[in-house]
């Protein structure tokens, strides 16, 4: 049994509680959808349930939070967590020692681990040798490694029974449309004969309506809404859809991009060969253009190499074979060879392009964002690029403000960018970009982490951005967003 009284928790030099006031009792084995705004604290509840939010000089506690009548960091191992960020839970080199680490601290036989591990791999679809490198992964197959390692930990017998509560913060968020089924289906599998408690943080209510038997909605102070999934969806939907909770039913307010000729090409490829190793290439012979002024989408499975592809666009990565050719009002000058560089500049490949020659012509939103923050405040984060422009310091001031009221990010303009939630540190990587107003931008799963509310906004900022003849390209598995943003797409297919 959960049980919560009064339960808060403020980390250290944050002046707001990031979740205060939760009170619930849930009973072994039920299944429970946890909801709210972005940065309501879900993953800090989750966290403290799994008893590693840190002590005293971490944070402040209020109230109780306890498993079974103690402490949860008196019964560690007792909760499974995939986190938020799948890639900070991968902690071997090859893929079948990563699910096998797990069971293997909680001390089972050989002969059963190995087992365990086929069945899990095979449970969430990721099907690559068992000695694939982990750090060769998507980020949706990291994704679905994360779970697996969890799902192995599960027992299946008495005397090896795992984790006894499973906790999934966004498992399915960076998943394409076949494996938000095959791991749906998994949880599903495990969690059937009510031995294992179900806790799921996810915004999209659809996919877990049918399987959990209860909702919690946190809201800024306590609990928002707590009942049967039925019941709440029906009685508290306006509640609901002001805390930017997904409904199912109720569609989003944003009509698609009329549909336009498209433009003059800005970036395209020649014979392009994509990937990280010569060995192993990703992508194959691509032929790809981008019209200049719309919005382009790279859609595709797990592993198909469209965030390959999108970093060697932007000029992040350089191709394997072939190359990336851009239009003449996107080059540089070719006399503008930047501070201090040796390396030869062809105006037309983006490859051979300086840091300073990007930070105006192409700007790029990794798919994890904590890989793009350098500073130790939000406010001095979104400030980098401007401060690389020679930006004086009043109009530097301004453009943040800005920003921050824009990303509803204001009053964490003082906070860690690292301790931020991940739908939060989402918009504040989408800002860092944004800043600089660079002519094409590429989002790497954009809508990441954000409530309904929080999506509206971001997506009406990619909007604006296209309205000003800026051109955008996406990677995405998002419906709603491919709904709208859908001018030019480019299907990828996963590789035989």
């Amino acid at each position: 049994m959960i049980t919560a009284s009064g339960w808060g928790w403020r980390y250290a030099g944050r002046p707001d509680w990031a979740v205060r006031g939760v009170d619930f009792t849930i009973e072994d084995g039920e299944r429970v959808l946890l909801l709210g705004a972005s940065g309501a604290g879900k993953s800090t509840v989750l966290a403290a349930l799994t008893g590693v939010l840190g002590s005293a000089d971490e944070g402040t506690e209020e109230g109780r939070l306890l498993i079974d009548g103690k402490h949860p960091t008196r019964v560690r191992g007792r909760v499974g967590l995939v986190m938020q960020d799948p890639e900070s839970q991968v902690v071997l080199a090859k893929v079948g020692d990563d699910v096998a680490f797990g069971c293997e601290n909680m001390g089972l036989p050989r002969q059963e681990i190995w087992p365990r591990v086929h069945r899990a791999l095979d449970a969430v679809g990721l099907r690559v040798p068992m000695d694939q490198p982990t750090g060769a992964l998507s980020g949706g197959q990291k994704q679905r490694l994360a779970i697996a390692a969890a799902l192995a930990m599960q027992g299946s017998t008495a005397d090896s029974a795992g984790p006894g509560i499973l906790c999934l913060d966004e498992p399915t968020a960076n998943l394409d449309p076949a494996g938000i089924v095959e791991v749906r289906d998994a949880i599903g599998r495990v969690v059937a004969d009510r031995t294992t408690t179900l806790l799921v943080v996810e915004h999209r209510v659809d996919v877990w309506a049918d399987l959990v038997d209860r909702i919690i909605v946190l809201g800024s102070e306590g609990l928002l809404a707590d009942g049967p999934v039925a019941q709440v969806l029906a009685e508290q939907t306006a509640e609901l859809l002001a805390a930017g909770v997904w409904v199912p039913g109720v569609p989003h307010s944003l009509s698609p991009r009329p549909v336009r000729p498209s433009g003059q090409p800005l970036v395209w490829t020649e014979d392009l060969t994509t990937g990280y190793q010569a060995s192993q290439p990703v992508g194959r012979n691509l032929t790809v253009t981008i019209p200049e002024g719309l919005s382009t989408v790279i859609t595709g499975p797990n592993g198909a190499g469209k965030s390959t592809l999108a970093l060697t666009l932007a000029g992040l990565l350089r191709p394997l074979a072939g190359r990336v050719r851009t239009a003449t009002g996107l080059q540089p000058e070719p006399r503008q060879r930047g501070r201090r560089s040796s390396r030869t500049l062809d105006p037309a490949d983006p490859h051979t392009w300086t840091s300073r020659h990007l930070l105006t012509r192409i700007g790029t939103v990794f798919q994890q964002p904590e890989h793009q923050f350098v500073e130790r405040r939000v406010r001095e984060e979104l400030a980098v690029g401007l401060r690389a422009l020679d930006w004086p310091q009043p109009r530097i001031d301004r453009r943040v403000s800005e920003l921050l009221e824009i990303l509803h990010l204001t009053g964490l303009a003082t906070a860690n960018p690292f301790t931020l939630s991940g739908g939060e540190q989402r918009r504040l990587s989408v800002g860092t970009v944004l800043a600089t107003s660079p002519a094409l931008i590429v989002l790497d799963e954009p809508t990441f982490g954000q409530d309904r509310n929080t999506w509206t906004d971001l997506v009406q900022l990619v909007l604006q951005i296209l309205a000003e003849g800026r051109t955008i390209i996406s990677v995405t598995h998002d419906p709603a967003y491919l709904e709208v943003l859908a001018e030019n797409r480019l299907a990828l297919t996963a590789a035989p």
